[in-house]
């Protein structure tokens, strides 16, 4: 039951993150307009199961008026309010605060903040912390985002089994192989066959709890694999008539994963890749022109 709907209230970033899902940069298009944010709450109340409004990017707080008149509007509306930001903008604790009170006025009810070494490298004192307490000092309920790059874990030792083998290496950290990532994280590393990822384990494409929508209207199950336009088709019409077993590559990936995914559209994969986002994520580019509809927008895609 869809229960979360997550604004990307912008594609562009004052980062360039080797790890971003979604090819985010200070020169990236697509960005909200206030009408299109009262056209998507309006939608998510026909929906009826809306409980959570999240705004995300890129970086929401770019465009900080936008951001805070579209929590004040969610808010307005009884629905939960959330936010996943770098905390662009904060340059000292008394910032944060100034930054942070008018947000929790408007009805901001979670603070999400990325803080990492992509983003603030070894500083301890940063942007991130200073929201983090912030938050805290005036009472919104926080957490912070903490990616790191991957690393290679040695295997486990598994001698003494019956069989005799050894485990494989594996690739240790929380970096997803989407998006950026998958041109700059992944060289090096260690793979998997394709034929053993057979599963998408890390999204529930049968019945999502939230979609992302971006400015130019795709309805996002996952990074780069949309439900539809809702500029053409209402959101609630959408989600009304998802069907994931009728869906070109929902349906494949349920059947079995990525694996089934390439067989069925007769690629050619490489010998392994480094998990199943990374196998499903290159396979999608590779197919892109074939579902113009299924596969948007191109900024996921680094296009």
């Amino acid at each position: 039951m869809l229960t979360g709907i997550h604004f990307l209230l912008t594609y562009m970033c004052n980062f360039e993150c080797d790890h971003c899902f979604l090819y985010c940069s200070p020169s990236a298009k697509g960005t909200f307009t206030i009408s299109q944010v009262d056209q998507v709450l309006e939608e998510a109340e026909k929906i009826g199961t809306i409980e959570w409004i999240f705004f995300e990017g890129g970086e929401p707080s770019l465009f900080y008026p936008l951001l805070l008149e579209s929590i004040r509007r969610s808010s307005s509306k009884g629905f939960k309010v959330g936010l996943v930001t770098n905390a662009y903008g904060i340059n000292s604790r008394e910032d944060a605060v100034l930054w942070l009170e008018p947000l929790a006025k408007a009805g901001l009810t979670y603070l999400s903040i990325s803080n990492d070494a992509f983003h603030y490298g070894e500083q301890v004192v940063n942007n991130a912390t200073m929201a983090h307490d912030a938050a805290k000092e005036l009472g919104i309920d926080t957490a912070m985002i903490c990616i790191d790059p991957p690393v290679v874990e040695p295997p486990e030792d598994n001698s003494d089994t019956d069989s005799g083998e050894k485990g494989q290496p594996v690739v240790g950290g929380n970096a997803m192989f989407r998006g950026r990532a998958v041109e700059t994280l992944t060289k090096g590393l260690p793979t998997r066959p394709w034929k053993d990822l057979i599963t998408c384990p890390y999204e529930n494409l049968e019945s999502p709890s939230r979609v992302h929508i971006d400015a130019f209207g795709n309805v996002q199950i996952c990074q780069g694999i949309s439900m539809g336009n809702m500029w053409q088709t209402p959101l609630s019409e959408l989600v009304k008539a998802y069907d994931p077993l009728e869906h070109p590559i929902c349906s494949s990936l349920i059947h079995g994963g990525p694996a089934h995914l390439s067989t069925y559209m007769d690629q050619k994969p490489s010998p392994g890749y480094v998990d199943e986002c990374h196998f499903c994520f290159t396979v999608r580019k590779e197919i892109m022109d074939k579902f113009p509809n299924f596969l948007a927008p191109g900024q996921v895609y680094g296009i």
